[in-house]
Protein backbone atom coordinates (compact mmCIF):
# COMPACT_ATOMS: atom_id res chain seq x y z
CA UNK A 1 0.00 0.00 0.00
CA UNK A 2 1.07 3.72 -0.53
CA UNK A 3 0.26 7.21 0.82
CA UNK A 4 -2.87 7.65 -1.86
CA UNK A 5 -4.29 4.26 -0.50
CA UNK A 6 -4.36 5.64 3.20
CA UNK A 7 -3.82 9.42 3.29
CA UNK A 8 -6.85 12.36 4.28
CA UNK A 9 -7.64 13.71 1.40
CA UNK A 10 -9.79 16.46 2.44
CA UNK A 11 -7.21 18.67 4.50
CA UNK A 12 -7.60 20.97 6.47
CA UNK A 13 -5.04 23.92 6.38
CA UNK A 14 -4.42 27.80 6.37
CA UNK A 15 -2.18 31.31 4.66
CA UNK A 16 1.00 32.27 5.91
CA UNK A 17 -0.73 35.13 7.21
CA UNK A 18 -3.53 33.20 9.58
CA UNK A 19 -4.05 34.16 12.91
CA UNK A 20 -2.58 31.97 15.97
CA UNK A 21 -6.01 32.13 17.63
CA UNK A 22 -8.42 30.89 14.30
CA UNK A 23 -5.28 27.92 13.68
CA UNK A 24 -6.22 26.76 17.39
CA UNK A 25 -9.96 26.57 16.45
CA UNK A 26 -9.20 24.83 13.70
CA UNK A 27 -7.73 22.17 15.18
CA UNK A 28 -10.33 21.94 18.32
CA UNK A 29 -13.12 21.80 15.54
CA UNK A 30 -11.91 19.29 13.10
CA UNK A 31 -10.40 17.38 16.42
CA UNK A 32 -6.81 17.65 14.60
CA UNK A 33 -3.17 17.44 15.97
CA UNK A 34 -2.07 19.86 13.16
CA UNK A 35 -2.62 21.91 9.97
CA UNK A 36 -0.32 22.52 6.78
CA UNK A 37 0.78 26.01 5.66
CA UNK A 38 0.62 26.70 2.07
CA UNK A 39 0.60 29.45 -0.33
CA UNK A 40 -2.02 30.74 -2.78
CA UNK A 41 -0.65 27.79 -5.26
CA UNK A 42 -1.10 25.11 -2.43
CA UNK A 43 2.35 24.53 -2.19
CA UNK A 44 3.51 23.67 1.36
CA UNK A 45 5.33 25.90 3.23
CA UNK A 46 5.06 24.75 6.98
CA UNK A 47 3.02 23.07 9.37
CA UNK A 48 1.46 23.93 12.46
CA UNK A 49 1.28 21.77 14.73
CA UNK A 50 0.11 21.39 19.01
CA UNK A 51 3.39 21.88 19.88
CA UNK A 52 4.08 24.87 18.51
CA UNK A 53 0.66 26.63 19.93
CA UNK A 54 1.68 24.79 23.26
CA UNK A 55 5.34 26.98 22.95
CA UNK A 56 2.65 30.24 23.69
CA UNK A 57 0.72 28.51 26.48
CA UNK A 58 4.41 27.79 27.97
CA UNK A 59 5.66 31.16 27.66
CA UNK A 60 2.46 32.83 29.38
CA UNK A 61 3.26 30.41 31.86
CA UNK A 62 7.47 31.68 32.18
CA UNK A 63 6.19 35.55 32.13
CA UNK A 64 7.36 36.03 35.57
CA UNK A 65 10.66 33.82 35.74
CA UNK A 66 13.10 35.73 37.59
CA UNK A 67 15.59 37.68 35.33
CA UNK A 68 18.33 35.24 36.59
CA UNK A 69 16.76 32.07 35.57
CA UNK A 70 16.09 33.89 32.25
CA UNK A 71 19.97 34.52 31.76
CA UNK A 72 20.70 31.52 33.10
CA UNK A 73 18.33 29.61 30.44
CA UNK A 74 19.64 31.41 27.59
CA UNK A 75 17.91 34.21 24.76
CA UNK A 76 16.77 33.06 21.51
CA UNK A 77 15.51 34.93 18.39
CA UNK A 78 13.85 31.97 17.06
CA UNK A 79 12.39 30.75 19.80
CA UNK A 80 10.88 34.52 21.16
CA UNK A 81 9.00 34.64 17.59
CA UNK A 82 7.70 31.34 17.86
CA UNK A 83 6.42 31.74 21.23
CA UNK A 84 4.47 35.07 20.61
CA UNK A 85 4.12 34.91 17.10
CA UNK A 86 0.45 35.87 15.91
CA UNK A 87 0.59 34.37 12.30
CA UNK A 88 0.88 31.10 11.20
CA UNK A 89 4.34 32.28 9.11
CA UNK A 90 5.89 33.45 11.95
CA UNK A 91 5.12 29.67 14.36
CA UNK A 92 5.06 27.19 11.76
CA UNK A 93 7.77 24.90 11.03
CA UNK A 94 9.12 25.31 7.87
CA UNK A 95 9.83 23.20 4.70
CA UNK A 96 8.61 20.43 6.59
CA UNK A 97 9.20 16.54 5.50
CA UNK A 98 6.51 15.80 2.76
CA UNK A 99 6.05 12.31 0.58
CA UNK A 100 4.56 11.96 -3.09
CA UNK A 101 1.06 9.51 -3.24
CA UNK A 102 3.33 7.03 -4.63
CA UNK A 103 5.45 6.43 -1.13
CA UNK A 104 5.48 2.84 0.01
CA UNK A 105 3.54 2.75 3.93
CA UNK A 106 6.93 1.23 5.07
CA UNK A 107 8.99 4.34 4.24
CA UNK A 108 6.50 6.97 5.49
CA UNK A 109 6.69 4.78 8.96
CA UNK A 110 10.79 5.07 9.22
CA UNK A 111 10.42 9.21 7.75
CA UNK A 112 7.91 9.63 11.32
CA UNK A 113 10.63 7.58 13.04
CA UNK A 114 13.36 9.21 11.80
CA UNK A 115 12.19 12.85 11.94
CA UNK A 116 10.21 12.68 15.27
CA UNK A 117 6.52 13.67 13.84
CA UNK A 118 3.35 12.43 13.88
CA UNK A 119 2.27 13.44 10.35
CA UNK A 120 3.68 13.88 6.74
CA UNK A 121 1.97 16.30 4.05
CA UNK A 122 1.24 14.29 0.76
CA UNK A 123 2.14 16.47 -2.41
CA UNK A 124 1.57 15.90 -5.93
CA UNK A 125 3.76 18.24 -8.45
CA UNK A 126 4.65 20.19 -5.21
CA UNK A 127 0.95 21.07 -4.35
CA UNK A 128 -0.69 19.30 -1.04
CA UNK A 129 -3.33 16.39 -1.85
CA UNK A 130 -3.31 14.67 1.47
CA UNK A 131 -1.84 14.24 4.73
CA UNK A 132 -0.82 10.75 5.70
CA UNK A 133 -0.61 10.36 10.12
CA UNK A 134 0.53 7.59 12.69
CA UNK A 135 -3.01 6.48 12.49
CA UNK A 136 -3.74 6.33 9.02
CA UNK A 137 -0.29 4.24 8.53
CA UNK A 138 -1.73 1.90 11.49
CA UNK A 139 -5.10 1.49 9.80
CA UNK A 140 -3.16 0.51 6.87
CA UNK A 141 -0.82 -1.60 8.49
CA UNK A 142 -3.87 -3.28 10.04
CA UNK A 143 -5.22 -4.36 6.26
CA UNK A 144 -1.86 -5.73 4.86
CA UNK A 145 -0.78 -7.11 8.13
CA UNK A 146 -2.21 -11.07 7.46
CA UNK A 147 -1.15 -10.85 3.98
CA UNK A 148 2.11 -8.83 3.39
CA UNK A 149 1.49 -9.64 -0.46
CA UNK A 150 -1.90 -7.59 -0.87
CA UNK A 151 -1.37 -4.77 -3.55
CA UNK A 152 -4.41 -2.23 -3.74
CA UNK A 153 -5.41 -1.68 -7.54
CA UNK A 154 -6.41 1.23 -9.41
CA UNK A 155 -10.09 -0.27 -9.26
CA UNK A 156 -9.63 -0.44 -5.09
CA UNK A 157 -8.22 3.66 -5.18
CA UNK A 158 -11.20 4.80 -7.39
CA UNK A 159 -13.71 2.66 -5.06
CA UNK A 160 -12.18 4.81 -2.62
CA UNK A 161 -12.35 7.44 -4.02
CA UNK A 162 -16.06 7.59 -4.99
CA UNK A 163 -16.48 6.63 -1.47
CA UNK A 164 -15.37 9.84 -0.02
CA UNK A 165 -16.77 11.88 -2.87
CA UNK A 166 -20.50 10.37 -2.01
CA UNK A 167 -20.13 11.31 1.49
CA UNK A 168 -18.52 14.63 0.99
CA UNK A 169 -21.32 15.57 -1.59
CA UNK A 170 -24.48 13.92 -0.20
CA UNK A 171 -24.32 13.05 3.37
CA UNK A 172 -22.90 16.06 5.61
CA UNK A 173 -20.96 14.24 7.41
CA UNK A 174 -17.05 15.86 7.74
CA UNK A 175 -14.76 13.90 5.14
CA UNK A 176 -12.12 15.52 6.74
CA UNK A 177 -12.57 12.78 9.98
CA UNK A 178 -12.95 9.88 7.76
CA UNK A 179 -10.33 7.19 6.32
CA UNK A 180 -11.70 5.20 4.11
CA UNK A 181 -8.98 1.94 3.24
CA UNK A 182 -10.09 -0.07 0.04
CA UNK A 183 -8.41 -3.41 -0.44
CA UNK A 184 -9.45 -6.31 -3.09
CA UNK A 185 -13.00 -4.62 -2.94
CA UNK A 186 -13.30 -4.50 0.47
CA UNK A 187 -13.81 -1.37 2.57
CA UNK A 188 -12.61 -0.30 6.41
CA UNK A 189 -14.18 2.96 7.72
CA UNK A 190 -12.27 4.44 10.47
CA UNK A 191 -12.48 8.25 12.07
CA UNK A 192 -15.00 10.24 14.17
CA UNK A 193 -18.80 11.12 13.20
CA UNK A 194 -21.22 13.25 15.09
CA UNK A 195 -23.77 10.44 15.82
CA UNK A 196 -25.16 7.48 14.65
CA UNK A 197 -26.94 8.25 12.13
CA UNK A 198 -23.88 9.63 10.25
CA UNK A 199 -22.38 6.38 11.04
CA UNK A 200 -25.10 4.42 9.03
CA UNK A 201 -25.07 7.40 6.41
CA UNK A 202 -21.05 6.83 5.37
CA UNK A 203 -21.75 2.86 5.50
CA UNK A 204 -24.82 3.02 3.40
CA UNK A 205 -22.32 4.93 0.96
CA UNK A 206 -20.11 2.72 1.33
CA UNK A 207 -22.34 -0.34 0.57
CA UNK A 208 -23.26 1.10 -2.85
CA UNK A 209 -20.69 2.30 -4.48
CA UNK A 210 -19.84 -0.43 -7.15
CA UNK A 211 -17.00 -2.63 -6.88
CA UNK A 212 -17.13 -2.83 -3.08
CA UNK A 213 -17.65 -6.17 -1.52
CA UNK A 214 -17.84 -5.85 2.27
CA UNK A 215 -17.63 -2.87 4.30
CA UNK A 216 -16.39 -2.86 7.90
CA UNK A 217 -17.55 -0.06 10.32
CA UNK A 218 -14.98 0.65 12.49
CA UNK A 219 -16.18 4.59 12.85
CA UNK A 220 -16.40 5.86 16.67
CA UNK A 221 -18.44 9.20 17.80
CA UNK A 222 -16.53 12.55 18.14
CA UNK A 223 -16.05 13.34 21.96
CA UNK A 224 -18.21 15.91 23.59
CA UNK A 225 -17.18 19.07 23.43
CA UNK A 226 -15.08 18.62 20.22
CA UNK A 227 -18.34 18.79 18.04
CA UNK A 228 -18.23 21.07 14.60
CA UNK A 229 -19.00 24.77 15.75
Amino acid sequence: MQAADVMTTNVISVTEDAEVREIASLLLEHGISAVPVVDADQKVLGIVSESDLMRRVENEADTHKSWWLKLLSGANAGEYVKSHGRKAREIMTPRPVTVGEDEPLHRIASLLEKHRIKRVPVVRDGKLVGIVSRSNLLRGFSVTAPDTSLDVTTDDREIRNAILKEVDENTGVLVDRLNVIVAEGKVQLWGLVENQEEKLAVQVAAENTAGVKAVENNLGFVPRGMSSF
